[in-house]
């Protein structure tokens, strides 16, 4: 028995169109609407929520909106360009990406603006460049074609395991140096993840997850403002306006959203009582003003971004381009994941983590870094489409 309609609906939600002589789209056209509905849905968002600090530090409700829509278009114009460069171009410069990214890193120890406490910003001209947010990209383009040079190594031997796990904790310690843990887990997690998509033995994960633990249990005890944030989102209720108030004010905005929410623009937490309510705590307004039908409309639509990229992913490993398939699918794991730790931490599931939104979070380095990296999925499904066209046509009848 069939269901009408279900062979659109899987060709809809896998991007899987079957090139034929009559199929000229080449381009994956639900991911493309998908981006551009969350960077929409991002900027009323920033709009929304940064006009009260944005009052309060510049006398400009809308100087946040302003910015955001600067980034934006500068995301779009980029994205034009990195749309007609073809995946061995990053292959062939992963290395130099990877030792521009670390160059960055020791440069924001040195010359790079402290905010909050933490220096990751490098000013140059009216920009400030957060290398951390390119330390993501740079270092799955890396994997990639490592694991397209050493897969077998990866496959049958340790050592082959334990290189790329190197690049990383190198990473890691400039990142920490910072600091920033919540980026060094996202490399790590997304890391282990990609090498065991390649085939790396169960053993050597169980392995390295416990020096991870290990790792994160020594970082947290050893530096007491981690640990104040571990006791925090265990009782948030111990210490309301103490080391809990940010996790505090975010509850209470969940709270007040209920399912349908009090409307666009009718946040109060937002009024100064909810920090960094434009960038890290951002799902916590669309909570109070959409409800829990706004966040679940983002979260889907991440997760659909994240869903395609593994799709595509899948294809392209299927068609043996190697570091395309592993690339998309570092991709998918980095949104999922970050959006995870994200949501969860505002919803007071995980312990406070400076990681922004994917493509709805304000701020300048998040936005481009992750908008090239959608259209990179794009690139990939493309030539994809591409190599499938035109084996359609070399094929006899």
């Amino acid at each position: 028995m069939t269901i009408p309609g279900l062979g659109k609906f899987k060709t809809w939600l896998t991007g899987n169109v079957e090139a034929d002589a009559t199929n000229t789209v080449m381009y994956d056209r639900t991911l493309v609407w998908m981006v551009l509905g969350l960077a929409m849905i991002g900027f009323i968002m920033v709009t929304s929520a940064s006009m009260p600090a944005g009052q309060r530090l510049a006398e400009d409700p809308l100087i946040f909106a302003r910015r955001d829509g600067i980034y934006l278009s500068l995301c779009f114009f980029l994205s034009l360009i990195t749309l007609r460069i073809p995946m061995d171009f990053w292959l062939r410069y992963s290395n130099v990406m990877l030792l521009g990214t670390i160059i960055m890193l020791l440069m924001v120890l040195f010359v790079g603006n402290s905010i909050n406490g933490a220096s990751r910003w490098v000013a140059i001209g009216p920009l400030r460049i957060q290398p951390a947010e390119l330390s993501k990209l740079s270092l799955f383009c890396y994997l990639s074609s490592y694991l397209v040079r050493k897969v077998e190594e990866v496959r049958n031997n340790f050592w082959g395991f334990c290189k790329p796990m190197g690049v990383m904790i190198a990473l890691a310690i400039l990142l920490l140096a910072q600091p920033d843990l919540g980026t060094v887990i996202v490399l790590f997690v997304t890391t282990l993840a990609l090498l065991f998509l390649a085939g790396a033995k169960l053993w050597q994960f169980l392995a390295i997850i416990g020096c991870g633990i290990f790792a994160v249990c020594v970082l947290i005890i050893t530096e007491p403002y981690r640990m104040r944030r571990v006791t925090s989102f265990l009782n948030p209720w111990e210490d309301p306006f103490g080391s809990s108030y940010q996790l505090v004010q975010s509850l209470m905005a969940f709270g007040r959203g209920t399912f349908f929410g009090q409307g666009l623009g009718n946040s109060i937490l937002k009024l100064e009582y909810l920090p960094e309510s434009h960038t890290d705590f951002i799902v916590s307004v669309i909570a109070e003003e959409l409800g829990y039908f706004g966040v679940a409309l983002v979260l889907a639509m991440i997760f659909f971004v994240a869903f395609r990229a593994m799709m595509i992913g899948r294809r392209a490993l299927q068609l043996n381009q190697r570091f395309s398939g592993f690339l998309a699918c570092a991709i998918g794991i980095w949104f999922s994941f970050q959006t995870f730790i994200n949501v969860g931490v505002a919803a007071g599931l995980l312990p406070t983590k400076g990681l922004t939104l994917p493509l709805i979070s304000y701020g300048g380095s998040s936005l481009i870094v992750m908008s090239t990296a959608t259209v990179l999925l794009l690139r990939i499904d493309y030539e994809i489409r591409l190599a499938k066209a035109q084996a359609f046509v070399r094929s006899p009848k």
